[in-house]
């Protein structure tokens, strides 16, 4: 059942001085609800306490990033939240065991009291729900998708539940993404720096990690092949991954670090990305491991998933004599996805995959390619790396799908427009497509089928702040009926 966040959030207060124990007290009842309303005192009901005028104090207030609205408190506490009616009341921890007039008013109309030491602990914002549907105006060109292909939601919602009857493997690179709330408090005198200050962090799994996780909150039976390093990262990835029911063969290599990725953030924006990582392949050691690894599960699987950022954990030689032991078994489905961002990636060195799934600038770093268009570019690179399937990601733009070999008269290239016109992190957007899009190919779907449910997995995955795996649930709510 989705979580109802509070409207509006009410702090009352004098405001003299404004100092770090306010900061941390609003940026606290911000993510109590949508709307953060402050109600300053007025001189007259400051009385003695008064410092400065209540003007000085409401435009002081009012410049606070996470304030939406100053209203000046004249009637006292009783009479403002009777105008306001606010969902909660936030007060400091100091007033929880004294006497709180304000009570008996909230209660005749279901308000809350709640009080905080000013730590931002927690967050209506972040782990929420999935809030995501789709428009009527999407609904109605998913429609005409599904109608050109000949497929309705009855075979999207047999496919999904087919996932659970899977068996997956997933290679690749580690990696831990560390979320960091800020505080901004405005540009530093000496030089134009911005200047914050943290008041949350969340860490999440990313890279490969977040394929394998998606896959078994999507059902399937799942391990997880990488390299790490031996520290803390290392340890919250495996936590996390094993209470994602994920089978874990980590390999430590003490001369790296995991790979960890940190975003400074605020007011739902990111600010700064920070990575922390080892960019060199593993051992002839570790890449013998790993093989023989891969090796002995192939009978046993459905779908291997290739996870590529670069830095490290998949050697050319490696994925070579992986994909030439893969190939003697015809109903395993093998997708890859190496991502760029490092103008390292090359998607098409994984040869002869039934998917790939690779961005519009990883694609054209990958043939230097900067001039054709969309079509021919995926046209060219599905013919380049051997591929059977494309889907060619292009953020807001959608995703173009792309087939080879089709049957006479068939569409073999066609588009699906982004179906979340509102994301609020677009970062795991591909990884949940991958995956998704994987698994439907491997339960008997087709591209169309897949290519839609993978665009539907990842306008989730862009609906929250953070990787959070998927469920197999909240997938099949959002198939248009």
């Amino acid at each position: 059942m989705d979580q109802i966040v509070p409207e509006n959030v009410l702090v009352t207060g004098n405001f003299n001085v404004l100092h770090a124990g306010h900061i941390r007290l609003l940026e606290f009842a911000k993510k109590c609800g949508k709307r953060l309303v402050v109600g300053v005192n007025s001189d007259s009901v400051a009385g003695g306490a008064v410092q400065v005028d209540q003007n000085s104090r409401m435009q002081t207030v009012q410049s606070i990033g996470c304030v939406d609205q100053v209203v000046l408190n004249e009637g006292g506490i009783g009479t403002l939240i009777e105008n306001i009616r606010p969902d909660v009341v936030v007060k400091g921890k100091e007033y929880e065991f004294r006497e709180n007039e304000e009570l008996k008013t909230l209660q005749t109309y279901g308000g809350k009291l709640v009080f905080s030491s000013g730590e931002v602990g927690f967050s209506f914002t972040e782990d929420k729900p999935n809030q995501f549907m789709l428009g009527e105006k999407l609904k109605s060109k998913i429609h005409e998708f599904m109608a050109r292909h000949k497929f309705g939601n009855a075979k999207m919602v047999n496919v999904i539940k087919k996932f659970a009857q899977k068996r997956v493997c997933v290679i690749g690179d580690l990696i831990v993404d560390e979320y960091i709330d800020c505080f901004p408090l405005g540009l530093s005198e000496e030089d134009p720096t911005i200047v914050v200050t943290p008041t949350n962090r969340k860490r999440y799994i990313g890279g490969a990690g977040i394929v394998a996780s998606h896959a078994a909150g999507l059902g399937a039976n799942v391990k997880f092949i990488s390299v790490s390093g031996q520290d803390d990262t290392r340890d919250f990835a495996v936590k996390c991954l094993e209470e994602n029911d994920v089978d874990l063969k980590f390999l430590i290599d003490s001369n790296r670090q995991t790979s960890l990725k940190q975003r400074y953030r605020s007011n739902g924006k990111t600010l700064l990305r920070v990575s922390n990582l080892t960019q060199k392949s593993i051992s002839l050691q570790q890449q013998k491991i790993i093989y023989d690894e891969v090796l002995k599960s192939l009978g046993e699987l459905d779908v291997l998933i290739f996870s590529d950022f670069s830095y490290g954990a998949l050697p050319q030689a490696m994925v070579k004599k992986i994909l030439n032991k893969a190939r003697f078994y015809p109903n395993l489905v093998i997708a890859a996805d190496s991502q760029s961002s490092s103008q390292t990636g090359d998607i098409k060195r994984f040869e002869g995959m039934n998917l790939i799934t690779p961005t519009e600038k990883e694609a054209r770093l990958s043939l230097r390619n900067q001039e054709d268009g969309l079509v021919v570019l995926a046209d060219q690179l599905l013919r380049t790396a051997e591929a059977e399937n494309i889907l060619l990601k292009l953020g807001g733009e959608g995703v173009i799908l792309h087939t080879r070999n089709p049957r006479k008269g068939e569409i073999f290239t066609d588009r699906i427009n982004a179906l979340n016109l509102n994301p609020i992190d677009v970062s795991g957007a591909g990884d949940s497509m991958l995956i998704s899009s994987t698994l439907a190919l491997s339960c008997g779907a087709n591209i169309w089928v897949s290519g839609l449910i993978g665009s539907l997995a990842a306008a989730l995955q862009v609906s929250r702040v953070g990787n959070i795996p998927l469920k197999k649930e909240e997938l099949l709510k959002v198939i248009p009926k």
